[in-house]
Order: structure tokens, then C-alpha cells, then sequence
């Protein structure tokens, strides 16, 4: 079995599991994905710690020329990041500037993607949420979707005592990847959501990752279209 950090996930994407992340009592897995764009440089999708051993296989594939911030929430290792690439732009979406007016933001995402933005990679801004506007990717060559909060799911005996009780309400440790109800209830513009996620449907997806959840290999877009059923509504 391959030690490697980053674990190949189809054509030009790679994903990388770091540390766990502490959140207001909640012990949080934490998944990065790089993609190497057409002309060979490399795009961090949600850094993990930046430790050695991952930025030697970095070293191997190319040069990280882009950081993404897929929402206001997934800061904590950017500060590192940017030290180790100065010359990365980094993409935030909105609501990081104002949460962390110590971190150079060189493009906030916005409706259309950027002048600059690479041909390989699409994205939609999850308008709508009072918690945060995620920004949800989608990487063509290999027909697969980048969800950061807005899908989790933990496994089973993750979470324990009254934090398992919590988590089981809020739909987060589900037999597949759900939408918390905290996020759920958060919609306070369900049309803006409801548009969003058409244009997400309209992508020709077959995977799904998450941040916090376990990866769907196969019938991406069926399976958006049932965790979403009750945003279509």
C-alpha cells in the first residue's frame, strides 16, 4: 500500500488527508485536494498542515502557483501556505477578507471566475447561507465536485457523549454524506440556493469530495440531487 500523502483520485487530482481540526468543541477530520492544472502548475484546494513529508511530494509534481480558500471557515493553514509559496495567488471566497484582515487576499471570488481563472476548473458561490458562502468546485478532467461544509458525514463512534448526540441531530454522522441541519436552517435565501445548486446539477459529475466526509466515487450528480432533495423542494 502506497505511503504516499497525496492519493491519486483520477486525472490530475490528488487528495491528502491532514490533522484534525478543533471547532467549537468538535474534533474535525480535515482533507486537502492539488490539481495540476493544463499548463503543469499545481492549485491547493483547502490546505491541510503543511508538514515535510507533503512538501516534498509537492516538489515532485510542480509548482504551486494557486491557493483556494473554498469558504470564510477553511483559514487555518493558509498563513503557513503562504509563507511556503509567496509567489501563490491565493482565491478566497467571500466573508475571509473581513474574518482575516491579516491575510493577503489577492482574488476574492466572485459570480464569474476570474479573467485568470484556468479552463480546467469551475465553481459556483453557494449564495443564500447566513453562515457562510461557500464557494463549491468542479475539476473537468475528472468530472469531480469539491465540497468543503456543506456535505459532511463522520464514522460511527467518531464523536462520543453529548457530542454524539449533537452530531446525530444535526445530520453530520448519516449512513451517507448529508448537509448538517445548521447549514440547512442557515439557507435564509433559498432561492439563491436553490439557483446555485442548479448549476451545480448541470455539471456532468461522477465523484464528490468533501472536507469532512468520506469521497463518492461514483453517480456524482445523483447523489448531489438526493443530499440537496430538500433545497429543491
Amino acid at each position: 500500500m502506497s505511503t504516499s500523502r497525496l492519493q491519486p483520485f483520477g486525472p490530475e487530482i490528488w487528495l491528502a488527508d491532514g490533522g484534525q481540526a478543533q471547532v467549537a468543541g468538535f474534533r474535525y477530520p480535515t482533507r486537502m485536494a492539488l490539481i495540476r492544472l493544463t499548463g503543469g502548475e499545481l492549485l491547493a484546494w483547502s490546505p491541510v498542515a503543511l508538514d515535510g513529508d507533503l512538501a516534498a511530494e509537492l516538489a515532485d509534481l510542480g509548482e504551486v502557483h494557486s491557493l483556494v480558500a473554498p469558504n470564510a471557515l477553511h483559514d487555518l493553514h493558509l498563513t503557513q501556505w503562504r509563507s511556503a509559496f509567496p509567489t501563490a495567488r491565493l482565491y478566497a471566497a467571500p466573508g475571509l477578507a473581513a474574518r482575516r484582515p491579516d491575510l493577503r487576499i489577492d482574488v476574492e471570488l466572485g459570480d464569474a471566475p476570474p479573467g485568470d481563472w484556468p479552463a480546467d476548473l469551475d465553481y459556483v458561490l453557494m449564495a443564500g447561507n447566513a453562515i457562510t458562502t461557500e464557494a463549491v468546485f468542479f475539476h473537468r478532467p475528472s468530472r469531480t465536485v469539491l465540497f468543503t461544509d456543506l456535505l459532511q458525514q463522520f464514522p460511527p463512534g467518531w464523536f462520543t457523549g453529548w457530542r454524539a448526540l449533537i452530531a446525530r441531530l444535526d445530520l453530520m454522522t448519516q449512513p451517507q454524506p448529508a448537509v448538517p441541519r445548521k447549514f440547512r436552517v442557515a439557507f435564509t435565501d433559498r432561492r439563491a440556493g436553490r439557483a446555485a445548486l442548479s448549476r451545480i446539477l448541470d455539471w456532468p459529475s461522477d465523484k464528490v469530495v468533501m472536507a469532512h466526509g468520506t469521497p463518492v466515487q461514483r453517480d456524482g450528480r445523483a447523489f448531489i440531487a438526493d443530499a440537496f432533495g430538500w433545497l429543491r423542494r
